[in-house]
């Protein structure tokens, strides 16, 4: 029986601040992935909140027809990463639109699909039963596979079940209604969603303009923090503002108002009303992305015990390289595990070109930046006549002792092979953005201006590196 992949539309959960028990609810891991709802008869169909389809980005999940048969399932899709669900990784998934990286992904970051409710069966609905009772079929229903599993529930004993789920390293739990009916598309409070939010403080650098019932007020805050003493931008944050909160900060802004920027590459599309950096308050977050932003932010307070200078990056800096030491066997090869701290690292901005002799000669570009060592892959390596262009694949963080690093990988390692420095130096960027990055190189071999432009026709990790004209 055909099914129409738009037929049901995720039910979503209502946030509440605290854990709590009760024998009328359910308690269950809230997973860091996609959101996924699954038809399965003679075809798969994997769609995303949005009715994207997901099944050509997740080939491995394509085991789900020989698990069951005749359902419709709702799950999260994750990638686990040193045993935590890494959202990053799942989302690079979906954005992957090569066959071949496609394929080596489903190998290199496998993903998992957690289901936890049936929304039908050999064609009944079961939206109107309970959740119980449904909890209770899709048991039944769903055989577990090497990336299928269905999610387990603690019943009444909320509070102990979210204490172990944090200390285990999850996004939080999400506690449901015995009873609750399948709601479609509705947010409803018979699901409740119960998260693990760190705070940071942060210096307020601007502001948006302020629409609605907010524009004699404003949108949001431009926030940033100091990397090396340099202000950063790390987001932007429009919520969790009391009435009293907006007018307080009003009426400072008035007297605060600059001329000129007061932060660097703020690439957001609404007009910025800059601020002298005298504000700091306190945000609460969700994570922090791999270009630096915090995610999910919500204003928590002002805060005047804590000078702007002392809001460094560091409250948000990544304690460890989590992919790159993901790939390597630090007993096998001899590369750096990454123990170099930033105040052991050389001062200033520096970068190092490797030779990488691996299964194919290319050339390592690595730059330094927020305490890590950003990396391109660039196979026929680092252009040296104005606007000459060469492709270059962003690989993962590298950690600040990797520039130094000389050596042979072992055979069966990853990226087996001699690695020697080609040139070093320092840079000063120009600009740093999500999709466009220029620096001043100053090196051994190399020295002015080039350009990394993602491109993105490519797909997500490619980017296209280039020496700019002298009069650029």
């Amino acid at each position: 029986m055909k099914r129409n992949p738009n037929s049901y539309r995720p039910m979503l959960a209502q946030a509440i601040r605290a854990p709590f028990n009760s024998k009328d609810w359910i308690f269950e891991i809230k997973w860091d992935g996609i959101r996924a709802i699954s038809y399965v008869d003679d075809d798969l169909s994997i769609t995303s909140r949005r009715g994207r389809e997901l099944k050509q980005n997740f080939p491995e999940l394509s085991e789900l027809k020989d698990l069951t048969r005749n359902v419709v399932v709702d799950g999260e899709i994750v990638v686990m990463k040193d045993q935590k669900a890494d959202f990053q990784a799942v989302l690079e998934r979906t954005e992957t639109a090569s066959p071949g990286d496609i394929e080596y992904l489903s190998h290199s970051s496998p993903a998992t699909y957690v289901l936890f409710d049936i929304l039908e069966k050999d064609g009944k609905a079961l939206t109107d039963s309970p959740l119980a009772e449904r909890k209770r079929i899709l048991k039944e229903s769903v055989r577990e596979g090497e990336h299928v599993i269905v999610s387990m529930f603690e019943e009444e004993d909320g509070e102990s079940y979210y204490a172990e789920a944090i200390k285990r390293g999850t996004e939080g739990v999400i506690a449901k209604r015995k009873d609750s009916l399948y709601e479609s598309g509705a947010r409803s409070g018979s699901w409740l969603k119960i998260k693990k939010l760190t705070s940071c403080d942060c210096v307020i650098f601007g502001y948006t303009r302020g629409e609605g019932n907010r524009k004699k007020t404003f949108g949001a805050l431009i926030m940033g923090l100091y990397d090396a003493g340099k202000p950063t931008f790390v987001g932007k944050v429009g919520t969790g503002f009391s009435e009293e909160a907006l007018e307080l900060l009003t009426q400072a802004f008035s007297s605060l108002q600059a001329k000129e920027p007061t932060l660097p590459q703020v690439d957001v599309p609404e007009h910025v009303t800059w601020l002298n950096p005298i504000l700091v308050c306190e945000i609460v977050y969700q994570s922090v992305t791999k270009d630096g932003r915090l995610r999910m932010p919500r204003f928590q307070r002002l805060r005047s015990d804590k000078r702007p200078t002392e809001c460094t990056y560091d409250q948000i800096r990544p304690s460890d390289l989590q992919e790159y030491a993901s790939k390597r066997n630090f007993s096998v090869t001899p590369e750096p595990v990454g123990a170099l701290k930033k105040e052991e690292a050389e001062q200033g901005a520096t970068f190092v070109v490797q030779e990488h002799h691996a299964r194919r000669l290319h050339y390592d570009l690595r730059l330094e930046r927020q305490g890590v060592l950003k990396s391109w892959a660039v196979p026929k390596g680092i252009p040296t006549n104005p606007g000459e262009k060469r492709l270059a694949v962003e690989v993962e963080d590298h950690p600040l002792d990797y520039g130094k690093f000389e050596g042979t990988i072992p055979p069966g390692q990853y990226g087996a092979g001699t690695v020697k420095i080609w040139d070093k130096g320092s840079y000063e960027p120009v600009f740093w953005k999500e999709d466009e990055i220029e620096v001043s190189l100053r090196g051994e071999v190399l020295n002015g201006k080039y350009v990394l432009v993602r491109f993105k026709r490519a797909g997500p990790k490619q980017w296209l590196l280039m020496k700019a004209k002298a009069s650029d």
